[in-house]
């Protein structure tokens, strides 16, 4: 089993092959629209703008199953991250992440890379660690995703490499990105 093969409806409803971006380095993104890292959107664009060329592709996921973050349509998704962030890298239709239902390539993808823990040192992990454990026990066992914005790295050859947490920003990924490039 590979990355590569995987497929995914986009946004749009058209079935695409992951194995359409076989030999890019890729981030795959479970994101949402209303929740309080949706302004990573902003960085992620940045990311591709700066890197898609060396071939660097993002894949962003909608999911509305953290606090009922992503409540609108795939095209009422579409058309805020268009007119709210400018996002051009693909999206696809909004899935489960975690669960039962989760979609297989995020099934696949916390395999590769587990749940490495919350990180003491940030204050958005620490926030989301207390609010887990007071009103959400159930997002704190496992390595299953824990919220939006969760990122995976994927290299040149389809294997995941690096899963960054929520409050990791975008931008504090970019070096990894480039030593992939």
């Amino acid at each position: 089993m590979s990355i590569y093969d995987f497929t995914a409806k986009t946004i749009r409803g058209t079935t695409c092959k992951l194995d359409e971006f076989r030999g890019k380095v890729m981030l795959i993104v479970n994101t949402a629209s209303k929740c309080g890292f949706t302004p990573q959107y902003a960085d992620l664009q940045k990311l591709y703008d700066k890197y898609q060329s060396q071939g660097f592709v993002i894949l962003g996921f909608p999911c509305n199953q953290f606090g009922g973050q992503e409540p609108g349509t795939n095209e009422e998704v579409n058309i805020f991250c268009q007119l709210q962030y400018g996002v051009t890298f693909p999206m696809f239709e909004k899935i489960d992440v975690r669960g039962p239902n989760a979609h297989p390539l995020f099934q696949y993808l916390i395999q590769q890379a587990p749940f490495a823990g919350f990180d003491p040192d940030n204050a958005s992990a620490n926030m989301l660690h207390a609010l887990f454990t007071e009103k959400m026990p159930e997002l704190l066992a496992g390595d299953e995703i824990k919220w939006n914005f969760t990122k995976f790295l994927v290299d040149r050859t389809g294997r995941s490499i690096k899963r960054f947490e929520p409050w990791v920003d975008p931008l504090d990924m970019e070096q990894d990105i480039v030593a992939l490039l």
